[in-house]
Order: structure tokens, then C-alpha cells, then sequence
């Protein structure tokens, strides 16, 4: 029996899956026999994984984790044909607390590369440990520029991409200025400079005092109402912000219950995933979000995901948070397989190179050559009910971003 809360589309998405999982059982996927035949022996690796499990993103980091875990729990718990222990760590608020966790990692349990990392803050402190150690990082929250990403891959997207692809969207459709948050920090700055470079470009307006968005404290800042109360009186059409975790929850339901409930929300499609949606409830309702994922995006490989997702998670819908750990765990596979039977973190690094297309839940996209993010398609998204429950409903294409 699906649960009450799998939204009726999710259901035809993992009634496919189940059917297609059911149609391969007992025999191995042609990727797993390549994998496996990749390695004359099981020689068991160390894979490390650094993630939010406290602090102001810990609403991020189990996803982040469990998709990653859901992989291997569907691969007989192997990569490229080697048994994987998994090394937990937790990266708190980011930055210097994950510099000990990485150092253990490198130094003392010798990983064959480091998945996951939430934070920006945490991709420029750990990152340059690993790229002198000669380890790659398979990373799976946003991607700030870095100086040297030889030894970074990157599954979820450039920092600027999710305002990016909204940016000419909200231009043509807001039909006037456009009042913008974000969170100040790294990532936030990021986030918004995407927004607003786009946005500005197709010609919208900013309408913060000054034409320039509005940064609140981080982590600090709980309570939004003193900033939404400016809102209503600029005339702005809409509201653009990014925020993540508790800061996520807490800025939906302070303008859920503000005067500028009527303002129409849009954001960067984090503000509603996975735990945030669930907290904020029908305080999201309407929300529209630029993401790079949906749950229901037709494909075998979506319906693969979906349906292990929702089995194994009480029916509740996937994240992409938890997609871009399954496609980190995924690439690994990939590449430690070509890696050989004796695999090392620099011949996994240039497996990683040399992929080409990546057959994923979001649709086939591939690394760039340069940054090493992907090079993908953004979906418009609305948190309506679909179903008995709300969920990140796609009702379009935004653009194809990533170089």
C-alpha cells in the first residue's frame, strides 16, 4: 500500500519504478555486472562522507546522507565492485569545524575520496586539504568558484545557477520590481548575485531601498517579520530570496503569517525541500521554486530513485538534496569500477574526467570541463497539493545552465 502522503503523480513515478525493479529481480543491471566485473577482488575501500548533522543545516544533512546510503543499500553495498565502509563526519555550521573531520579522513582512516559537504564554507576549507592530499571531493550542496578544482566534482550545481535560471524568468512575469533576500554569507552572496545578475540583465527591477537585495544575519536570524514589514510598501510584485534549513522554515512561515502573505513567494527550490517542506506545511502553499530536480520527472532512472526512496522513507517523496548524494555514490561507482582492480583516490580522479554523460534521476547531464559542475536543465516548480499531499509540483522548463 502506498502511504497517504505519496502525492498522486509520485505514484505513478514509483508504481513504474517497482515494476521495472520487479522485472530486473534476480538478475544484476548491466552497470552493476560491469562494475563488478571491474574488480578481480573484493578489496573493501574507505569512502568518506562530511555532512550537516548539526548546526543551522542539519534539516539538509541527513538527506544528504541517506541518499548517498540508499545507493549502496541498493548495490549489494559496493562501488566499482569493492565493499564500502562508509566514514561519517559531521560539518556542523561549516568552514573550520570540518577541517579536523577531513584531516581524519585524509590522514589517519586514508579515504579513497570524500562525498557530500552542505555548506560553501566547508567546500573552501576542506577542499584544498584533499586536493594536496591527492583525494577527490565528490560533493553534493552548492559549488562556490574555487581557484583550483582539479580534484572537485561537483553533483549539485554553481551557486549562481538556481537564481540564475530564475532570473529572466521572474523579468517577463513579475510584472514589476522584485523585493530580494538571501542569508549573508558565501553562499548566500552567491546565490543572490546569480538572481539578480540574470534578473537585472533581462531588465527587472530590485525593489530594496537602494536597488540593492536585503542580507540577513547568519546564522542568527529566526525571525524575519522585521524585514518582510518593509516589503508590502516598495510596490514589489514578488518576493526572490534563497535561504536553507531552520532559516528556510522560519522566513516561510514569518511570510506565511506577514503582510506580505500576498506578495507571491519565489525562491531557490531548497526553501521547500525535503524536511523544510514537511515543517513548513501549508505555510508553503503556492511557493515557486527553480530547482534541477523533481520527483516527478518521467524517466527509468528517476522511477529507479523514486520508488527506492519512497520504500525505504515511509512513501515520503524524494528530496534533491538526497539525488545528488545517489548520483555522488553513483559517479564513484562509475569510476572506481574504471579505476581497476586496485583502485587509488588519483586514478579515481581521472575516471571522474573521463565519464562523459551521466544517466541520473534529473535527466542525463554531464560535467564541465572547466568548473566541473554540471551541465543541466532548471525546472519551475509549485508547492500545491497534488494529491493528499503537498508536494514540488514541475510546471516547466527554466533553462540549461553549467559551465
Amino acid at each position: 500500500m502506498f502511504s497517504s502522503r505519496v502525492s498522486a503523480r509520485l505514484r505513478v513515478v514509483v508504481a513504474l519504478g517497482a515494476a521495472t525493479a520487479l522485472a530486473a529481480a534476480g538478475c544484476s543491471s548491466g552497470k552493476s555486472g560491469k562494475t563488478a566485473a571491474a574488480a578481480k577482488s573484493d578489496s573493501p575501500i574507505t569512502i568518506g562522507l562530511i555532512t550537516a548533522l548539526s548546526g543551522s543545516n542539519k534539516a539538509l544533512g541527513p538527506d544528504h546522507l541517506n541518499g548517498f546510503k540508499l545507493y549502496l543499500a541498493t548495490h549489494n553495498n559496493q562501488l566499482g565492485g569493492h565493499t564500502v565502509n562508509l566514514d561519517v563526519g559531521d560539518e556542523g555550521d561549516g568552514g573550520a569545524a570540518a577541517v579536523p573531520v577531513a584531516n581524519k579522513m585524509l590522514k589517519e582512516d586514508k579515504v579513497l575520496a570524500i562525498a557530500g559537504i552542505v555548506a560553501t564554507p566547508t567546500i573552501n576549507a576542506v577542499v584544498p586539504l584533499a586536493t594536496a592530499a591527492g583525494v577527490p571531493v565528490v560533493n553534493t550542496g552548492g559549488r562556490p568558484t574555487v581557484k583550483d578544482a582539479s580534484h572537485l566534482w561537483t553533483m549539485s550545481f554553481m551557486s549562481t545557477d538556481p537564481g540564475g535560471a530564475m532570473g529572466p524568468y521572474l523579468a517577463q512575469n513579475a510584472g514589476g520590481p522584485v523585493y530580494v533576500f538571501g542569508p549573508d554569507y558565501q553562499g548566500g552572496w552567491d546565490q543572490i548575485r546569480g538572481f539578480t545578475e540574470s534578473f537585472t540583465k533581462a531588465g527587472g527591477k530590485l525593489a530594496n531601498d537602494g536597488g540593492k537585495a536585503t542580507f540577513t544575519p547568519f546564522p542568527a536570524t529566526q525571525d524575519f517579520t522585521p524585514f518582510l514589514s518593509k516589503v508590502k510598501a516598495t510596490g514589489a510584485k514578488a518576493i526572490y530570496c534563497f535561504y536553507t534549513g531552520s532559516s528556510a522554515i522560519a522566513f516561510v512561515k514569518n511570510w506565511a503569517q506577514s503582510d506580505a502573505k500576498d506578495v507571491p513567494l519565489y525562491a531557490a527550490g531548497f526553501i521547500t525541500e525535503g524536511g523544510a517542506l514537511k515543517a513548513e506545511g501549508s505555510s508553503a502553499d503556492g511557493i515557486i521554486t527553480s530547482m534541477n530536480y523533481s520527483p516527478d520527472i518521467s524517466s527509468a532512472a528517476n522511477r529507479e530513485f523514486v520508488s527506492a526512496w519512497t520504500q525505504a522513507h515511509a512513501g515520503e517523496q524524494p528530496p534533491a538534496t538526497a539525488m545528488y548524494s545517489w548520483d555522488a555514490a553513483s559517479v564513484l561507482d562509475q569510476a572506481i569500477a574504471k579505476a581497476g582492480p586496485d583502485p587509488t583516490p588519483q586514478k579515481v580522479n581521472e575516471a571522474i574526467k573521463a565519464l562523459g554523460q551521466i544517466d541520473s534521476p534529473r535527466g542525463t547531464w554531464q560535467l564541465s570541463p572547466d568548473t566541473h559542475v554540471p551541465v543541466q536543465k532548471w525546472y519551475l516548480r509549485k508547492v500545491e497539493m497534488d494529491g493528499t499531499a503537498l508536494a514540488n509540483v514541475k510546471i516547466g522548463d527554466l533553462a540549461t545552465l553549467g559551465s
